[in-house]
């Protein structure tokens, strides 16, 4: 019996490749794994690239929001119209590769695919070279390597967030897949009531991974599955303010996931040795210092800290403010184990 997966593409201002995204679906062997519907979620893109989307043959509905709720609860949202027995959270700016969907129903076929709750793929470029496609999940050494760049002198000791392709040249079970191919069974999903929203751009796939790891559904690496990733084209628009996320996702994901010692005491490197050390990196890499940018981004940082409610968009923002929603406070979530 052919298997059945939903797709969920969030969509802001990707361009092109959100067009080129759908067509790549439409083009790929569905042989083992059939698309019952796309469902594109878009976020109030104002570069007209949720127009015209239909693509022939592909059963697709679009979502449109009049303001930009966020990448997880944009997820949530397409979800929510989906019944498939598997979801793909699926970037617009990737592209599938004829044979993907086929290579990723055959290994869902396979006895030893029932354990596992997430699949990913390989990343490439446009020339087929591996790009990033796995991460372990962050420790306290992971951020405070990447806030001070030890992790690229020391990476034995600090190691860094992404794994590179070397590190993972086969399939295999990993901590998490990033989601930009971010397959999940549905019955997962529900017991996870999705991604949590409170992360409104970055670390909302980490987190679930790991709530999914701890219900005893690990994530697994399908290194023959080829998606080509453009990487960055929303994110990349967001300016100075794509910082500012980071930082509150990043420090969400701590308190949340770490004991309030370790989660406070990176939360203050985040506003102290981290901010010295970007500038400090940025001229001896030859950049223009932004001081006042980075001081606007850390102090909006720390007005969410101190309010536990989100602030405005730092001053030299790229995108004004009533198009970004904030992310919101912390609010920890105990997680149940699957049984045995």
């Amino acid at each position: 019996m052919t298997l059945l997966v939903d797709v969920v593409i969030v969509n802001w201002n990707a361009g092109v490749h959100l067009h080129n995204c759908l067509r790549s679906i439409a083009r790929a062997d569905q042989s083992l794994l059939r698309v019952g519907e796309v469902v594109v979620v878009d976020n109030a893109s104002s570069d007209g690239s949720a127009h015209d989307l239909q693509v022939p043959g592909l059963p697709l509905r679009v979502v449109r929001n009049p303001d930009n709720r966020g990448f997880a609860a944009a997820c949530n949202q397409g979800a929510a119209r989906c019944r498939s027995d598997f979801v793909l959270f699926l970037n617009p700016d990737t592209e599938l590769y004829p044979d993907t969907l086929r290579i990723t129903g055959e290994f869902l076929r396979t006895p030893g695919a029932q354990r596992f709750g997430i699949v990913g793929a390989r990343m490439v470029d446009e020339h087929g070279r591996p790009r990033i496609s796995v991460s372990r999940f962050p420790s306290p050494r992971t951020y405070v390597g990447g806030m001070t760049g030890l992790d690229r002198v020391a990476p034995a000791l600090f190691p860094p967030h992404h794994l590179r392709p070397q590190d993972l040249p086969r399939s295999g079970p990993v901590d998490q897949v990033i989601g930009a191919f971010f397959l999940v069974r549905r019955p997962l999903f529900n017991e996870l009531n999705g991604f949590d929203e409170g992360y409104f751009l970055y670390l909302e796939e980490v987190d679930f991974a790991l709530r999914a790891r701890r219900l005893g559904w690990p994530s697994y690496h399908l290194a023959d599955a080829r998606v080509y990733h453009a990487e960055a084209i929303s994110s990349a628009q967001l300016g100075p303010w794509r910082h500012y996320l980071l930082l509150c996702s990043r420090t969400r994901y701590m308190l949340r996931h770490w004991s309030r010692p370790q989660a406070w005491s990176l939360a203050g490197l985040s506003l102290s040795v981290e901010p010295v050390a970007r500038l400090v990196g940025a001229a001896l890499r030859g950049q223009p210092l932004n001081v006042r940018a980075t001081l606007a981004v850390q102090w909006a940082f720390l007005r969410w800290l101190r309010h536990g409610r989100p602030t405005g968009p730092p001053p030299h923002s790229s995108i004004p403010a009533r198009q970004i929603a904030e992310p919101r406070p912390v609010h920890p979530a105990p997680t149940r184990r699957r049984s045995a």
